[in-house]
């Protein structure tokens, strides 16, 4: 039986409280868990505190309209008409638009800080996010101007639409992209060429960390909403109000991941064992470069005076420098 735009939109409605309800947990979990963290080190991330806080704000703002409208529409009305798009749910139509590019400027700070707060490197995704929110804006403007009760976006409407959260979803793949590329570069596993690199029966959730630590999940939900959004199918109102909450519930599990010490930019070192990932140790170097250095040859026959030389980095050990450096990203 193919779905309706009332049904569509009352499935969505107990899809999103499931999903509320999981990430209300989720939230308590990461704020307890920063705090913690907080109090050990003596200090906090405030914009990544006040951000996952103004996020969840925003998500149960827009649980609360979409409740509102469940009980009173039902009540009155029933079902017949209950997709009708409202003043409640044109606010909560906002708050979707708007948690979204929260969440994006999460993730966006969490690449901008792995990519050693290098400024270049996040200013496409913040320019589509800005222009995504520009679009959602303006559709809903002439969404109340053209047929202010439809419950989807008319056809006229979608291509402007269309370009509202497609521009999401090109930074979504930007920079979920660089955060999996640099937690590689980042990781252990990175450094085969340098050391010898034994897979182990852990190795699958190196792959899981980067996915999860990366906020893939955002990005799938985000690119099946699109299509449906695109084809103009009545399921997006089912994804719609859910994204709402996987728009927190994926930077909330980055930043629970990072409190506990699982973040693969958290305060783990090479040489220690136990992760996803073994290496065995490099053989003897035959020069040692150090702050005063001993030159010696492999059959040992006698050693070269000392000379004094800079202490110099080795490509692995300015990587080691750099993973080091990342280990406070939350």
């Amino acid at each position: 039986m193919a779905i309706d735009n009332d049904m569509a939109a009352l499935i969505g409605f107990g899809c999103e409280a499931f999903c509320y309800g999981c990430y209300t947990i989720l939230f308590i979990v990461s704020t307890v868990l920063m705090l913690k963290r907080a109090r050990e080190k003596g200090r906090s991330n405030m914009p990544i505190t006040i951000a996952s806080v103004f996020l969840y704000l925003l998500c149960t703002a827009h649980f609360g309209l979409e409740f509102n409208h469940f009980y009173k529409v039902l009540a009155t009305t029933g079902v017949s008409g209950f997709a009708n798009e409202t003043n409640v749910l044109v606010g909560a139509d906002i708050l979707i638009s708007i948690a979204d590019f929260v969440g994006e400027m999460i993730l966006i700070y969490r690449c901008w800080l792995l990519w050693s707060r290098n400024y270049w490197i996040i200013v496409v995704p913040i320019l589509s996010a800005i222009a995504g929110v520009v679009c959602i804006a303006e559709t809903v403007h002439l969404l109340l101007s053209v047929n202010p009760s439809s419950p989807i976006v008319p056809s006229s409407l979608v291509p402007l639409g269309l370009a509202g959260w497609t521009l999401p979803l090109c930074t979504n793949v930007i920079v979920t992209g660089l955060i999996a590329i640099r937690i590689w570069y980042l990781s252990p596993a990175s450094n085969r060429d340098l050391r010898g690199v034994h897979l182990s029966s852990g190795a699958g959730r190196a792959a899981f960390d980067i996915i999860i630590e990366s906020g893939a999940l955002y990005l799938v939900v985000q690119l099946i909403f699109v299509v449906l959004f695109a084809i103009h199918h009545p399921a997006q109102g089912i994804l719609a109000v859910v994204a709402v909450q996987i728009y927190g519930i994926a930077p909330t599990l980055i930043l629970i991941r990072v409190a506990l010490g699982l973040s693969n930019t958290s305060s783990r070192r090479y040489g220690r064992g136990g992760g996803a990932m073994t290496w065995s140790q490099p053989a003897p170097t035959q020069v040692r470069i150090g702050y005063t250095t001993t030159a010696f040859t492999d059959a040992g026959q006698g050693l070269a005076p000392e000379i004094a030389m800079p202490q110099l980095k080795t490509a692995g050990e300015d990587r080691r420098s750099s993973y080091s450096s990342v280990k406070d990203v939350v």
